[in-house]
């Protein structure tokens, strides 16, 4: 009781504005105070009406009057602060502009704790007991504070609406289906809450799925970034590591060029120089037999000149000029002829790959791969023709006229040696190779066929399981026959369930690692479903067993259109 008492005083004394005791309170003509700033804040709200009025009494005054502190109420102020009254928390509990009003409250109004949709009246903590007390107030429905009561009053009767009309989609009251909505299908607003938040569980259950799917694709987009930025970075390491290989290797072939025509240039000097030494030593004497007879020819006595000419020396043979081999201005320009020539080379091929190794770079795509196809509708979308190669089937496989379809032959056929020939294994891959998202049927009859993808380096000679579809890590393979079904990878069986069918579906989406076995009939089964990394296009491959007559056949799809 006191402290009611104390909030009756916090109450009275409070700035109406700010709902809080005044600071610099301030008393205008009609009597009320308030905080300075918070007067002068409202009257400068209210300039646009140039005359002050009072916030609480309306009260206006010509002209704006002074604002002079009031001492009284300050000190008044003041002492309930010493008193501890400071925090009373009965300031949170009144009403401010943007909450739900009490509607029994009188003068100030305190927030609404709960609305009643019966009662359609919204009551703070104290008005509320009733409803906890008074037993015909329990079945009351109460609610969070609203201020949309009026909305459940039906405007035509004033009576509150509990019923809705399904014919009209709308709430209404008891009264409505006697005139408006007569005929029309009705039930209680409950019955049809009932229904809707059945629905609506539906959609959040919907949304929630949507959601953590979304989550996980945001996830998988973020392990994307990661791998782009992973694999990029690794191909600018070992480009830049490849392109420094090539330039070591031009320095290491330039050095080489270089020390050999240095060595080269040093022997040719060399062998010069002596030849010019000789030549020059043949000159000396030449000259000096040359004196001689000069000094001999200029001999006046006969008897001295017949005397003394047996005596001269004969001269040596004369050094062999054809060694001397004059190339003016030729030396080793055919050097650097050939050093262009690789050049121009060089030149050419980057010219001629450098067009492949950017698209390379610019055909990275990083889309999200669309869902898989679950009706065979939607894996018809992505239908792709295929034919088979002769040049990779076995001598005793025939292919039908237009190549699609494959059977086991008694004697082998005249086929011409061929490199990508099976001699082996049965088997026989197609023409196209297989990249994206394709999808085709395979249609076999006789004891059992193996309908595979594989690499197209897998080898081909002999009966060896590098050759095999499915006994390798080149190539994979689903084993059909009347019996079972059994998966194949790098020589691994792996048993599958699925109803027996003589017509296979096979969906490949080729960037995103996927390849999935179907047992088609008026429905389609997964049969066994492959998440791996492709490194190379695939081409479709089938293997029958050595029995005569049997086949197995690429269907032709009728909604064919390659994705």
């Amino acid at each position: 009781m006191a402290q009611k008492g104390v909030q009756l005083d916090r109450e009275t004394f409070s700035c109406s504005i700010c709902l809080d005791l005044p600071k610099d309170p301030v008393t205008i003509p009609c009597g009320h105070s308030y905080c300075m700033k918070c007067i002068k804040s409202f009257w400068d709200e209210e300039d646009e009406r140039k005359i002050p009025s009072c916030p609480q009494c309306r009260q206006t005054f010509t002209p704006m009057p002074d604002l002079v502190k009031s001492t009284m109420l300050a000190a008044l102020v003041e002492e309930l602060k010493k008193t501890g009254l400071q925090a009373a928390p009965a300031d949170h509990c009144y009403a401010g502009p943007e909450d739900v009003a009490c509607d029994f409250c009188s003068g100030r109004k305190l927030k609404a704790l709960k609305s009643c949709l019966v009662c359609l009246i919204s009551y703070c903590e104290k008005h509320l007991q009733p409803h906890y007390e008074v037993a015909q107030f329990k079945k009351h429905k109460l609610v969070e504070p609203s201020t949309k009561l009026q909305e459940n009053i039906c405007s035509r009767h004033d009576e509150v609406m509990k019923m809705f009309c399904r014919t009209d989609q709308q709430c209404i009251c008891y009264l409505c289906p006697v005139d408006e909505h007569k005929g029309h299908d009705t039930v209680s607003a409950a019955a049809e809450r009932t229904e809707r938040q059945r629905e609506l569980e539906v959609s959040r259950q919907d949304i929630q799925q949507r959601i953590q799917d979304r989550q996980k694709d945001v996830k998988v987009l973020q392990q994307e970034v990661e791998a782009i930025n992973r694999s990029a970075d690794k191909a600018v390491e070992d480009s830049q590591e490849i392109f420094s290989q090539l330039i070591r290797l031009m320095e290491e072939r330039s050095s080489e060029v270089k020390r050999q025509v240095r060595s080269q240039q040093e022997a040719e000097v060399s062998r010069v120089k002596e030849l010019q030494e000789k030549l020059e030593q043949e000159i000396t004497e030449l000259k000096r037999k040359d004196a001689e007879l000069k000094q001999l020819s200029h001999t006046e006595d006969h008897t001295q000149f017949l005397h003394n000419y047996p005596s001269l020396s004969p001269l040596s043979g004369p050094t062999d000029s054809s060694s001397i081999n004059i190339r003016p201005l030729r030396y080793f320009e055919d050097v650097t002829a050939a050093v262009s020539a690789v050049r121009d080379k060089l030149q050419d091929v980057l010219s001629d790959k450098w067009t492949n190794v950017s698209l390379t770079v610019t055909e990275v795509d990083v889309s999200l791969s669309p869902p898989e196809p679950k009706t065979r509708a939607e894996f018809l979308k992505y239908s792709h023709e295929i034919t088979l190669d002769p040049n990779t089937a076995n001598t005793e496989l025939l292919l039908s006229e237009g190549k699609r379809k494959v059977t086991v032959m008694s004697e082998q056929l005249s086929y011409s040696d061929h490199p990508d020939r099976f001699t082996g294994w049965f088997q026989v891959l197609s023409r196209e190779s297989l990249t994206g998202r394709c999808y085709w049927e395979v249609e076999w009859r006789g004891r059992g066929v193996c309908v595979a993808v594989a690499y197209k380096n897998i080898s081909r000679a002999g009966s060896s399981n590098e050759c095999g579809f499915g006994h390798n890590d080149k190539s994979w393979a689903l084993e059909c026959n009347n019996n079972s079904y059994k998966f194949w990878f790098k020589d691994v069986k792996t048993p599958v369930s699925g109803p027996r069918s003589s017509k296979v579906g096979v969906y490949l989406d080729h960037r995103a690692g996927i390849l999935s076995f179907y047992s088609v009939s008026e429905t389609m089964t997964l049969l066994h479903r492959v998440q791996t990394t492709f490194t190379q296009p695939l081409y479709a491959g089938l293997l029958l067993w050595c029995f005569y007559r049997d086949s197995a056949e690429f269907c032709k799809l009728q909604q064919s259109k390659v994705i």
